[in-house]
């Protein structure tokens, strides 16, 4: 052997001598530590960290040797607990729960909001003696990051966030927290709507008995107020509320979402140049007395910069009935139109044009007795990473085939059968709760009608499936959760 040779042995067997000499004698306090997930949300905001061992309550004081030493001394951290997991239950890592996005923005994965793997975290400031006092002990992980200003795109899963549409659509917004509603203090049935309105039945039977009139009203105020109550109370959705009367001649006013909408700057992938107050054509004239006065000056009161009024369009007989025949994808700029006697096709497209949205897919449907389905808002719905559609009533082959790959181009698409449909599974609306997360608004109905697996999926994409009981409106009036939101942006 060269003495080259040798010399190398010699060298890594003392090299290796010298570690294994310098391993044993190293103190225990500098082994290395077990894995501590940190996450900074933002610059003025706590750090959050999961610490190496499972926590089971908060701490008085957190020393500081307990906090990882790449995690720096911050003024504020938060400390995460998996409060609703057994003792012995494994548990997710931080960075399998939260991820950051940028600045201010994370992306949390679905099980952060479901009951059983709820997140809590406890929060702690630096003292002068450099530990950590407790401030506050179990905060929802949710609602912390409310408060704190962060933003949450809400994803089946975090590894996969920096493709969701959500998450990389920090300015855009599918949903909203606001909407206007018009509870039914003088509701009945509209015998003008019902020539092209399927749904709609003009008596309620309970057994052998027929409810009239006056009892209908009652009840589908106690139903509409249950609704607005998990709305407003449950959920934290702000509602602008309105009433009606006999005098006003409008016995479908709880739809308000069919004579306006509005649309914020850069709605459709920045196609909305100026945020946008928009008026609607409708069919039936008594539905064209909804669009009163007192309302309209409080939604321009709102400052819209652009206020375009399509009315006119009802002398030609051409009608364009809102967010009933119009199923936004308000990221991407898509619109999905049924066209029917209330969906004219070209004002679909002068729609479009003039709010610079990107796209109209249209298609026609029917349901199974072959009757044209009156509104779009009936047959789909479309959040935004999941959207709900029965394709089966697209007889069309071309046009149910288009429709699907559309829909499928950006969201995760949940088709329900006509029996579902009926049951009002596609008169469903994505709103934003007090946390500003995506939630999915419908009657009971439509939530049992849903199957557990339907359900499931949903939960991916949505923080709450948030229902009330609107039988007797969804019954006599043909709509349901859905028509009676007009959202407001």
């Amino acid at each position: 052997m060269s003495k080259a040779s040798l010399l190398q042995r010699f060298t890594a067997a003392s090299k290796a001598a010298a570690r294994r000499h310098f391993a044993a004698s190293a103190p225990e306090a500098v082994a290395e530590a077990p894995e501590t997930d940190v996450l900074r949300l933002a610059s003025q905001a706590p750090l959050l960290v999961q610490l190496p061992d499972r926590q089971f309550g908060a701490s008085a004081v957190l020393q500081s040797h307990q906090i990882p030493g790449h995690a720096g001394s911050p003024e504020r951290l938060s400390v995460v607990r998996h409060a609703f997991a057994a003792h012995d239950a494994a548990t997710d890592r931080l960075a399998d729960i939260v991820t950051a996005v940028e600045d201010g923005h994370v992306a949390v994965s679905h099980r952060a909001s479901d009951p059983p793997t709820r997140i809590i975290v406890d929060e702690y400031r630096r003292g002068a003696d450099g530990h950590y006092q407790l401030q506050a002990v179990g905060t929802d992980l949710l609602r912390f990051l409310s408060r704190e200003g962060v933003r949450v795109s809400h994803v089946p899963g975090v590894s996969a966030a920096l493709n969701s549409t959500r998450a990389n659509s920090a300015a855009l917004r599918q949903s909203t927290n606001e909407v206007l509603m018009v509870a039914p203090t003088a509701f009945g049935f509209n015998d003008q709507a019902a020539q092209d309105n399927h749904f709609m039945h003009s008596t309620v039977s309970s057994g052998s008995a027929t409810v009239g009139n006056t009892s209908v009203t009652l009840q589908a105020l106690r139903e509409f107020a249950g609704l607005h109550h998990e709305l407003t109370e449950v959920a934290g959705v702000r509602v602008s509320l309105f009433q009606h009367s006999q005098e006003h001649g409008t016995p479908d006013a709880v739809f308000p979402n069919n004579w306006f909408s509005t649309h914020p700057q850069r709605e459709a992938a920045g196609g909305v140049k100026q945020s946008t107050l928009v008026y609607y054509p409708l069919k039936c004239p008594n539905r064209q007395k909804e669009k009163r006065e007192d309302i309209q000056e409080v939604l321009q009161a709102r400052g819209y910069e652009r206020v375009w009024d399509m009315s006119a369009c009802e002398q030609d007989r051409q009608y364009f009935e809102g967010t009933g025949v119009l199923v936004l994808d308000r990221v991407n700029g898509v619109a999905y139109v049924n066209i029917s006697e209330r969906a004219h096709p070209d004002l679909a497209q002068r729609w479009a044009t003039e709010l610079g949205y990107k796209e109209v897919v249209t298609f026609r449907t029917v349901d199974p007795a072959g009757a044209d389905v009156y509104h779009t808002n009936v047959m789909m719905a479309i959040g935004t990473d999941v959207a709900v559609v029965c394709a089966e009533a697209v007889p069309d082959d071309k046009q149910r085939k288009h429709l699907l790959q559309r829909l499928r181009r950006h969201h995760k698409v949940i088709e329900i059968s006509n029996e579902q449909m009926s049951g009002m599974c596609g008169n469903i609306l994505e709103l934003e709760d007090g946390r500003g997360l995506p939630i999915m608004a419908m009657s009971t109905q439509a939530h049992n009608a849903f199957t557990p697996e339907q359900r499931q999926e949903m939960r991916k994409h949505v923080a709450a499936l948030h229902h009330a009981p609107l039988d007797t409106i969804e019954y006599i009036g043909g709509g349901g959760v859905r028509c009676s939101l007009a959202e407001l942006f």
